[in-house]
């Protein structure tokens, strides 16, 4: 007769049963609250997801969205965004901020579609991380977003709500991409990912949680780490997103 395995502690002391069915409450509440999450960054291909994702480092969807229309009607595919005008290119990105920067990404990832995949996006996961600037994150978005493949995108907002509910301890994004993965069935992957950071960024806020406006309060290790004043936690709330 062998011994039984020891289960691993989880982070919030509770039984690894226990948290998978909190933790899955929890994200069936948000997706409730959230009925329209989605990737608030605009984009019609596989392509202008994946431009609009690296362009969104340090700036705003809001930005981002209101930049790419001009971006992709002059370069509307790899090979065009490969042979660009660089200075021209800079003029059209210059509103997000590091422009000069951004334009060497999104030509040198165009480059990169046309020598390795005729210039179409890759849909797995091993080759979208092998393009330059194009890390887990970007990549579960384009998979989630464009393809239909489910996957994790840890954000800062999804790594804060992660550690905040009691999903993991880890701040490692792969090892945040993984502690959740194993709690949530690869199906809702994708959406789960929607949920989290629509919530980070409408209520669970980093420095100043909304906690007494908080649908999944009862479920939530941390309340407390915010505002509990129902009143004064309504004027918290943020209507939209990232702004």
């Amino acid at each position: 007769m062998t011994a039984e395995k020891p289960q691993q502690p989880t982070p919030t002391g509770e039984s690894p049963l226990a948290l998978v069915r909190r933790a899955r409450r929890i994200d069936r509440v948000l997706a409730a609250t959230y009925p329209e999450a989605r990737a608030e960054l605009d984009f019609t291909t596989p392509l202008e997801l994946l431009i609009a994702t690296v362009l969104s480092a340090q700036t705003t969807d809001v930005r981002v969205n209101a930049t790419t229309p001009t971006l992709f009607a002059r370069y509307p595919d790899a090979a065009a965004l490969a042979g660009a005008d660089p200075a021209e290119m800079e003029e059209i990105l210059r509103p997000l901020g590091f422009y000069r920067a951004k334009t060497r990404a999104v030509m040198g990832l165009g480059r990169a579609l046309v020598e390795r995949y005729d210039g179409e996006v890759p849909a797995r996961l091993q080759d979208l991380v092998t393009l330059p600037g194009v890390g887990r994150k970007t990549a579960n978005v384009v998979l989630g977003n464009a393809f239909g493949v489910p996957g994790i995108t840890v954000d800062t907002h999804f790594g804060r709500l992660a550690r905040r509910l009691g999903f993991t301890t880890e701040e490692d994004p792969v090892k945040v991409e993984h502690a959740v993965g194993a709690i949530f069935p690869k199906k809702d992957w994708t959406m789960l990912s929607h949920h989290l950071v629509w919530h980070g960024r409408r209520i669970c806020h980093a420095r100043r949680p909304a906690c007494g406006a908080c649908p999944v309060a009862r479920w939530c290790p941390s309340y407390g780490a915010g505002e509990t004043d129902p009143a004064a936690a309504a004027k918290l709330v943020r209507t939209g997103g990232r702004a």
